[in-house]
């Protein structure tokens, strides 16, 4: 654990998801082959589609409605529904695909296990403090077991603009009814969570599952006030 600035009083803690309780990178890759799987065997013509028409698609969706960067669900599911209109005529039918498409997508996101340790970690803290899950990705809590662990979890969407943003930190915040200053944020990345975090008046830990923590091979506004070595610490910390 390592210190760059003065900490105060912690009352309570909110956590980014993806790459700071698992290692996400390893899940999408594996969702996302299973998502072309399903496309190749039901949707020929959208199967055929090149990246570069995949991009197009995502592309014009985005800048249509440019909200849809902070919704990665409902911009995946767009991109699903234009795509298959190569294979569907009918408007409720393409909708319809759309939908077991990006469940079958959503089913293999979510489907990962959390080490012990992390499950330890996170029930030792649930226990002393409340628990807010902040995240611009959209995993399925429930799924995962991590919901057990936290009051709420606030997904980034077109209505709640994605971190580093202070909408979700403002709504944690609110739904804490706890002064910013006394809640700490734990996230892996130091320009969304970071940075974010400390930009609407949180204090920060910053701790990497995904990755060895060096700090001059990351883009860096400010520094957190913490730097772990293990989620463990912040027992340790408190």
């Amino acid at each position: 654990m390592r210190f760059y600035r003065p900490v105060g009083p912690v009352k309570a803690m909110t956590f980014d998801l993806d790459d700071t309780l698992y290692d996400n990178g390893p899940v999408i890759r594996a969702a996302e082959a299973t998502l072309k799987n399903h496309i190749s065997e039901h949707h020929p013509r959208t199967a055929a589609l090149s990246p570069g028409q995949w991009h197009h698609i995502k592309q014009t969706l985005l800048d249509a409605e440019p909200r849809l960067s902070s919704d990665m669900g409902r911009w995946r599911m767009q991109t699903l529904q234009q795509a298959l209109t190569h294979d569907i005529d009918d408007e409720t039918e393409v909708k319809k695909a759309a939908k077991v498409c990006f469940d079958c997508f959503y089913t293999a996101r979510s489907n990962f296990v959390l080490t012990d340790e992390m499950h330890q970690t996170l029930a030792k803290l649930a226990r002393r403090l409340p628990l807010i899950g902040i995240t611009n990705g959209n995993v399925d809590t429930e799924a995962t077991g991590l919901s057990r662990y936290f009051s709420q979890v606030l997904h980034a969407s077109i209505e709640r603009p994605m971190k580093p943003s202070r909408a979700m930190f403002d709504e944690a915040v609110t739904l804490l009814n706890i002064p910013a200053h006394e809640i700490l944020h734990i996230g892996d990345n130091l320009e969304k969570d970071v940075y974010g975090a400390i930009a609407a008046g949180l204090q920060s830990a910053w701790y990497a599952y995904n990755r060895k923590m060096i700090m001059r091979q990351e883009h860096v506004r400010v520094l957190p006030h913490i730097e772990l070595d293990s989620l463990e610490e912040l027992v340790t910390l408190l």
